[in-house]
């Protein structure tokens, strides 16, 4: 709650999804020109029902529910970014997004440098990302490094209901094409959360957030990861090592300059995706920290992240998905150096 002559509003307990809800809702309220296109995204409310309640609030001409085609629904969204408005695309599932690569890649990404500036394209793309949930083939893909690796595309992966909430405004806000992933099976984590416009105070959409403070290693993760890191850090605190946390936050630009203060600090460093380690986010950040902080690692940068085969069945992802005590076993391998 807020203080008596506060002007901050107060705290509501929400999910991550209900924070998304509430940031969407608050965007389409500040600015006409936002509207949602998806599947089911209307009378359903979404698969993950992020968006309840928005078709009944702004009505069926701003909460569309597309065909099945998601290389449909991001070139729609593409001509309506140049015709003035400021589409938010859902993706059901980050495996479905494929149709719609050449439409991202070839053409969103590119149209800003094609017109030499004159011409901007405010898509944001919304994914659910992830495993987690004991979804089937197709449903739980971590494909964040090929939009990465794209320039002109803005990445940003939220992994709290407060950053969820105000970073869908902030992407919506913005003038670039945005990915925007969501961690599914953090949908359902509670948090206090401030409803309402952006606060002055919130971090910008391209910069890390110091989840946790630390002097013996840094962890650094993004998305459903993030909560992995805390986790092991606080077992770590019980075991006498002070571990801190870094939530990327921003995949693409990276936050380069705080994650190089808290390696010089701590002199060790561990980066924890759900994506394969092969050419994964991680190996960029590995590569680009042991560039930036050479002289004050301890050790080689480690990652923690999917291994290299397709996703596994809903009954194998425990052995898959990166955990505490894999996260736990990375540190300690930078101690024996």
């Amino acid at each position: 709650m807020t203080t008596p002559g506060s002007t901050a509003p107060p705290l509501t307990t929400l999910t991550l999804g209900a924070a998304l809800n509430a940031g969407l809702r608050q965007a389409m309220a500040d600015d006409d020109t936002v509207m949602l296109v998806g599947e089911d995204i209307g009378r359903l409310g979404g698969v993950f029902r992020v968006t309840a309640g928005l078709q009944d609030a702004f009505g069926a001409d701003r909460v569309v529910d597309s065909l099945l085609a998601e290389s449909g629904i991001v070139g729609t969204a593409i001509g309506l970014a140049l015709r003035g408005y400021r589409p938010v695309c859902e993706i059901q599932f980050d495996g479905f997004v494929y149709p719609a690569f050449d439409q991202i890649v070839s053409q969103l990404a590119k149209m800003r440098a094609r017109s030499n500036g004159r011409l901007s394209l405010p898509v944001t793309i919304r994914i659910p990302v992830g495993g987690g949930i004991g979804a089937v083939e197709h449903h739980s893909e971590s494909n964040e490094a090929y939009f990465c690796h794209t320039a002109g595309l803005r990445v940003v992966a939220c992994a709290s209901p407060a950053d969820a909430h105000w970073m869908i405004q902030q992407a919506v806000a913005c003038d670039d094409p945005v990915i925007f992933y969501e961690p599914k099976q953090r949908y359902w984590d509670k948090a206090d959360v401030a409803v309402g416009p952006v606060p002055g105070s919130a971090p910008g959409l391209g910069a890390a957030r110091l989840a946790r403070q630390g002097d013996d290693a840094t962890l650094i993760a993004y998305g459903p990861t993030v909560r992995t890191a805390l986790d092991a850090a606080t077992v770590a605190a019980g075991e006498g090592r002070s571990y801190e946390v870094i939530d990327l936050r921003s995949l693409s630009p990276i936050d380069l300059p705080l994650l190089e203060r808290s390696v010089r600090k701590t002199g060790r460093a561990v980066v924890i995706h759900e994506a394969p380690s092969f050419v994964g986010l991680g190996a960029e950040i590995a590569a680009a920290l042991t560039e930036r902080c050479f002289t004050a690692l301890e050790a080689p940068v480690q990652r923690v992240c999917g291994y290299n085969v397709p996703y596994p069945p809903a009954r194998a992802e425990r052995l898959y998905l990166p955990d505490i005590d894999r996260v736990l076993d990375a540190v300690d391998a930078t101690f024996s150096y």
